[in-house]
């Protein structure tokens, strides 16, 4: 009996809308980045992208538990002497949801060549509109639990 090893060449790819209107962030950010991983496939192969397309919208009415509103802090540095730049996660809700939920997602990717390769399959928006109707998205439907496609 031998092991199954997918191709990149045989992957099928659907595309998904997943609606994060009052989803907790990291709850949503770990379930959308399996599906990118394509975990929740049984063709499953950690070395090959075989993950989905992922579309996340209202991505401003996404929930932090806890007092992480006030308490939680998102660094930049511009690798120059004074360079760091701290914002509030109260600050990035307001201001920049659509970055907030981005890097929520991609920290849960793997690093290296193919995470990158996996984080171009994402696209959120803040709003309820996007521009992807022509691939025909499916509602994925990730409820309190996170139960996904299978659950």
């Amino acid at each position: 009996m031998t092991t199954f090893m997918q191709k990149k060449e045989e992957v099928n790819r659907k595309w998904y809308v997943v609606d994060a209107t009052d989803m907790v962030l990291g709850r949503l950010a770990s379930k959308v980045a399996a599906i990118l991983r394509g975990k929740h496939k049984p063709t499953y192969t950690p070395h090959i992208d075989g993950g989905d397309y992922v579309i996340v919208i209202n991505a401003e009415k996404v929930n932090l538990t806890g007092d992480k509103l006030n308490k939680k802090a998102y660094y930049d540095h511009s690798r120059f002497p004074g360079g760091l730049r701290v914002r509030m996660a109260k600050e990035m809700v307001e201001k920049y949801p659509v970055e907030m939920v981005e890097r929520a997602i991609k920290g849960m990717l793997p690093t290296g060549r193919l995470g990158r390769a996996m984080g171009k399959k994402l696209f959120v928006y803040a709003g309820n509109e996007h521009p992807h109707m022509a691939q025909k998205p499916e509602v994925l439907n990730l409820n309190k639990q996170g139960e996904d496609i299978n659950g």
